[in-house]
Order: C-alpha cells, then sequence, then structure tokens
C-alpha cells in the first residue's frame, strides 16, 4: 500500500510490489544520489514485510561490518551467541535463518551495500554464491538492495562480470523531485503554503532532494530556513558538500577540484579545458568525469560539429552551484547572511544561472509545452569566439545557454530568464538575441527554421521588442 508520506515515485512504487509479488526470487538493486530518497522509498513500500534488513556501516574494517551484521541477524533469531568468520559465513547463517521462517516467500533488505564491500573482504564474492544458491530454491527469495554510491552500484555491482553477472532483475534509478513533486513536498506533506515562486526560489538552493527539504521549518520564511541550515552556528548543511564527495568517491579531492572548476562556466568546459586546469589526464579523468555525470551533479552534452574529445561538462546539481557560489567562499560570522544579502549583484547572477539549471533539469517540460513531446531532438548549450565567415563577415562570438535541435527541422534558441516580474526585452537585448540566432546560423551552416522561445517566470512584458518571441514558457509550465 502506497504511503501517505510519499511524493511522487509512482512508477517505482509499482515496479517494487511487482518483483516482490512476482512468482521467482528477484534482485531489485534501486541507486541514485545521496539523500535522494532510495531508503525511504523501500522502508515505506515494503517495510512491513521485511525478515532481515541491515545498513552498511561507513568506512570501518571488513571484521567489524561482518561482526555489526551478525548482531543484527542474532537480534533476528534471538541466539546472542551466533557468530562469523567472514562473509560467506554471515550469509550461510543468515540463509540458516531465513530457511528456519517457514514461509512461502523471504524479504531481504540491504542498504548501503557499497559501504559493505570493504577491500579484501570477498563481499560481493560471498553475496553472489548466497544469491546464486538460493535463486531456484523455496522460499521465494525477494532481495532488495540500494546504495548512494552510483558508481558502484552501476559498475561493480549492476555491471558486475562475475557471479553476479546479469542477476539483478531489474535495477531502478531514483532522481531527484521535479519542480511539480517539490511542490507536492513542501506543501502537502511539510505544510509549507509556497506560491510556485517561492516552490521555485526553494528548488534553486536545495534542488529537489528530500533529505534537504524535510529539513525546513514551515514556521520560518525561507530566508531564514537559508541561513539556520547554512550559515548559523552548527549549522548541519555547511559541511554537506563536503561529506557528499567523501562519502561517494575514495579521491574526493580530485573529484572537488573538477566539479569546482566546472562551476566557473555557466555553459561548461571541455575534457581538454578541465584536463588542462585540474592536472587530471587519461583514464583517471575519464572516471571522475563519468561518475559525476553518473552521480548527478553534473550533464555531458555535444555541441552541433563537435567530436567525441570536445564533449562539453556542465555543472546541473542544484545543491551543489548554492555551496560553491556562497557557503564555500563564505569565512564570516554573520549568520544572518542570505538575509541580508538581500537583491545584491551577486545574488541576481546566482538567481540567473540557477534558473537556467532548473531549466535544463525540465526540458521534458519545456518540450511539453512546446508541444514536441514525440518529436525526437537533442539539447545542448552552444559558445562560439569571434570568427569570420566565408563571406568575409566578421562576429563577435557568443553563447546560447539552450538549444533545443528537433528532428522536425526546426531549432528553438532558448533564452531563460530569471524574474520578479514579467521580462521586459530592451532593443539592446532584442539585438542581442537576434545577433546570436544569425551568428549561430552563419557558424554552424544552420539550414533549419530558428524559433526564438523565452523561458521566464512570468511572461515577457509585451512591446515592440517583443516580436521576436515565437514561443513562451512561463514558469507554471515548468510544473507540469
Amino acid at each position: 500500500m502506497r504511503s501517505k508520506n510519499l511524493v511522487g515515485r509512482t512508477e517505482e512504487i509499482a515496479l517494487l510490489e511487482e518483483y516482490y509479488n512476482s512468482g521467482k526470487s528477484e534482485l531489485v538493486a534501486v541507486y541514485g544520489r545521496r539523500r535522494v530518497g532510495k531508503t525511504y522509498l523501500i522502508c515505506e513500500t515494503l517495510e512491513d514485510r521485511f525478515d532481515f534488513d541491515y545498513t552498511g556501516k561507513h568506512k570501518v574494517a571488513a571484521k567489524v561490518q561482518i561482526a555489526e551484521f551478525q548482531k543484527e541477524l542474532n537480534r533476528h533469531t534471538k541466539d546472542k551467541s551466533g557468530e562469523a568468520k567472514d562473509w560467506f559465513e554471515a550469509f550461510d547463517n543468515l540463509k540458516e535463518y531465513l530457511l528456519s521462517l517457514k514461509k512461502d516467500r523471504v524479504v531481504v533488505f540491504l542498504d548501503e551495500l557499497p559501504w559493505m564491500d570493504t577491500a579484501k573482504s570477498n563481499f560481493l564474492a560471498a553475496l553472489s554464491a548466497f544469491w546464486n544458491g538460493w535463486r531456484s530454491k523455496k522460499p521465494l527469495l525477494k532481495l532488495f538492495v540500494c546504495g548512494s554510491a552510483t558508481t558502484w552500484m552501476v559498475d561493480k555491482f549492476i555491471g558486475d562480470k562475475g557471479g553476479l553477472y546479469g542477476r539483478v532483475s531489474r535495477p531502478i534509478y531514483l532522481a531527484p523531485f521535479t519542480l511539480l513533486e517539490t511542490e507536492q513536498y513542501l506543501n502537502d506533506i511539510k505544510k509549507m503554503k509556497y506560491g510556485r515562486k517561492l516552490v521555485l526560489d526553494t528548488y534553486m538552493i536545495f534542488g529537489g532532494i528530500p533529505y534537504y527539504l524535510d529539513m525546513l521549518n514551515n514556521k520560518k520564511p525561507l530566508s531564514e530556513n537559508v541561513d539556520t541550515l547554512f550559515f548559523s552556528n552548527n549549522a548541519p548543511l555547511k559541511t554537506e558538500f563536503d561529506f557528499l564527495f567523501r562519502s561517494l568517491f575514495k579521491d574526493s579531492m580530485n573529484y572537488r577540484r573538477v566539479i569546482e572548476y566546472i562551476s566557473t562556466k555557466m555553459i561548461g568546459l571541455t575534457r581538454e579545458d578541465i584536463s588542462y586546469n585540474c592536472k587530471l589526464t587519461g583514464g583517471e579523468l575519464t572516471k571522475i568525469l563519468n561518475n559525476l555525470v553518473a552521480c548527478d551533479f553534473i550533464r555531458c552534452y555535444m555541441s552541433p560539429g563537435k567530436k567525441q574529445r570536445a564533449k562539453v561538462y556542465q555543472l546541473t546539481d542544484m545543491f551543489s552551484l548554492f555551496h560553491l557560489r556562497f557557503v564555500g567562499r563564505n569565512s564570516g560570522t554573520d549568520e544572518h547572511y542570505w538575509t541580508n544579502l538581500g537583491k545584491t549583484g551577486k545574488k541576481n547572477a546566482w538567481s540567473g544561472y540557477a534558473f537556467e539549471q532548473v531549466c535544463l533539469n525540465h526540458i521534458p517540460q519545456i518540450k511539453a509545452k512546446l508541444g514536441i513531446t514525440g518529436i525526437l531532438s537533442n539539447s545542448y548549450a552552444w559558445s562560439k569566439r569571434a570568427f569570420t565567415d566565408s563571406d568575409g563577415t566578421e562576429w563577435a562570438g557568443g553563447q546560447i545557454d539552450l538549444i533545443i535541435d528537433r528532428n522536425d527541422d526546426v531549432i528553438n534558441i532558448c533564452e531563460m530568464k530569471y524574474s520578479s516580474d514579467e521580462y521586459i526585452i530592451t532593443p539592446k537585448y532584442a539585438k542581442d538575441v537576434k545577433d546570436r540566432m544569425s551568428m549561430f546560423r552563419a557558424s554552424e551552416k544552420i539550414k533549419k527554421d530558428l524559433r526564438c522561445t523565452f523561458v521566464t517566470t512570468y511572461g515577457v512584458k509585451r512591446n515592440p521588442n517583443s516580436d521576436i518571441v515565437a514561443y513562451e514558457i512561463v514558469l507554471d509550465d515548468l510544473f507540469k
């Protein structure tokens, strides 16, 4: 039965129930960014059916991990004398306990699976032996596992080339909340009574991460919540960014260097740029970039005419962006920093960029408003240095933050503008937009029809300059 405290996740809940109710043993792996709600989803859906569950311990030796696993098993068996010298014996003991229950199906939940796989512990080999030795036996075994170290889950577990090869019945990826789901969580669960502009402002800071949203106090305004969570003495989220990287990646300093550098260029950076400035090369850099993409910190896109080695990497994690812009650079003692920042240039610049990232996280909603959901398209940003085209025309260079290149011979050139009111297009800005579109066409030799598309909070104010706009998308459209 669906929990009244769960927002969204309809498809994921249905999958968990489907594999629980199937007529065979199943191994289901749930993965996604840390704090996104994997454990909560599984527990809210299946906890009353667990026959055994265990959560891996962070950075403890194999001996301790196995002892803690056995201690939890002893609690279930009510036999305090149970021991296990290694993971093989620990899983043998688990198997013995589950068979003693005399049930048609048994349910096991192993949380933070990557933390159990300590060096030289043979954890995966033991888990493989446990699963492979059971699959055809009765009772049915429903084994649900999850972990926040997304790269480990994808590469070493779901993509295991050893005893677990092809054994995972279904991998379930859990994404952060959309704007709509964030609105539902804030207002239905947290009783915040936020309008959509305030939901947007919250999303631009915390992203769609339930763990962070749950920390908001519905008796405080947003600015005070931000001050309390990030800038007060002992603020609970002041060190969260550091913890995220330490808990996810072994070489966390290199990961941080990469993401901090990527955050300096709004449109993103090529691998070559990142390699040169971060002093990382070859397989090490490839691994870092792939892992950051897999963990939802950055996205990778290709501009037209670019070769594979010129992929562009762009920061899209809202929480990381906020930390790098304000928390990590704030060495002061102002406990009301965010409230006192007001409408400064620094805050306005961040708001504009953060809104662009929100739009990038809601491209399906933008496409739905444009009526092109079923049309194949490629979304990317574009930039060009000053150049002279084949006709001898000199172009100053520029960038476009979002292009939706459609398979129906149309390209949407998107301008994304965060504003507290209708956005006013000035004569100069209208000219800049037209020039960028012309430059894009000349540089890339585009034959498709270009449509100027504005994505704004409250729409574009009608004036003589607004004629450049072919399509409008407003904040409400991103909540669909």
